[in-house]
């Protein structure tokens, strides 16, 4: 069954080209093995923008300088905001086999201001009712964290990161073993965060997710093969040899 995305409308931040992130010559890789070669970039602001290529092309690698977790070997990052992303893992990193609740795992998107030891203040219970309350899971709150659906922990993991209160989220793969009505509903879902005031940038192998976002990535081998809006740029000779939809 195919999906169909909602198209995004043009958002004024990406038609007035307003950079939340700029990336300029930028590498990064790992224990010496490089992954990202010399990018150049711009995620815009107040916008869904879908990182997209085959595996291998520095996807994920790109979302964790993004995030801070992985440091550049060389070029620059530069933030239009003084407020540190919140990054959303894929599913899988998160064992089931973990005694979490889902009350539990939005909490540790406080971890960061509060610390993974410290008694949660009144603000921070607040920031996760809200949260959750945001993702539709407030009922959810008490249930194992392995217990859920697919659909349910994404949207528990959104929630983590919602709870960081941060104006630019970080996705990897947010739909990828999900059911039709799943993914329909994080896409919805991520379309009305940008309306709320957040930047989101999303890892994907789903075309038609790609094709809905507002700007796109396409990255090849660690390199920028393209960058624009999707309807232009995920032409079928763009994506000839170089994509294989999961």
């Amino acid at each position: 069954m195919k999906i169909m995305f909602k198209k995004q409308t043009p958002c004024p931040a990406a038609t007035e080209s307003t950079s939340r992130v700029r990336l300029t010559g930028l590498s990064a890789g790992y224990s010496g093995r490089p992954v990202l070669q010399q990018l150049d970039a711009d995620i815009p602001a107040l916008a869904i923008t879908a990182l997209v290529g085959p595996n291998g092309s520095g996807k994920s690698t790109l979302l964790g300088v993004l995030s801070g977790v992985i440091q550049p070997t060389s070029g620059t990052v530069r933030h239009g905001s003084s407020r540190p992303p919140a990054f959303v893992p894929q599913r899988g990193a998160i064992g089931d086999a973990l005694p979490l609740t889902v009350r539990q795992a939005v909490e540790m998107g406080r971890w960061g201001d509060r610390g993974p030891w410290r008694r949660l203040t009144r603000r921070d219970g607040a920031a996760v009712d809200t949260a959750l309350e945001r993702l539709g899971i407030t009922d959810l709150a008490p249930r194992q964290l392995g217990e859920l659906s697919g659909g349910q922990r994404q949207r528990a993991l959104i929630a983590q990161g919602l709870a960081q209160e941060s104006d630019l989220l970080l996705l990897d793969e947010p739909t990828t073993g999900l059911d039709p009505e799943a993914r329909e509903r994080i896409g919805g879902l991520l379309a009305d965060l940008v309306a709320d005031g957040v930047t989101v940038v999303h890892a994907t192998h789903d075309l038609d997710a790609a094709r809905s976002a507002h700007a796109c990535l396409l990255l090849r081998e660690g390199r920028v093969a393209g960058q624009g809006e999707p309807g232009r740029l995920l032409t079928p000779s763009a994506l000839t040899g170089m994509w294989q939809p999961a």
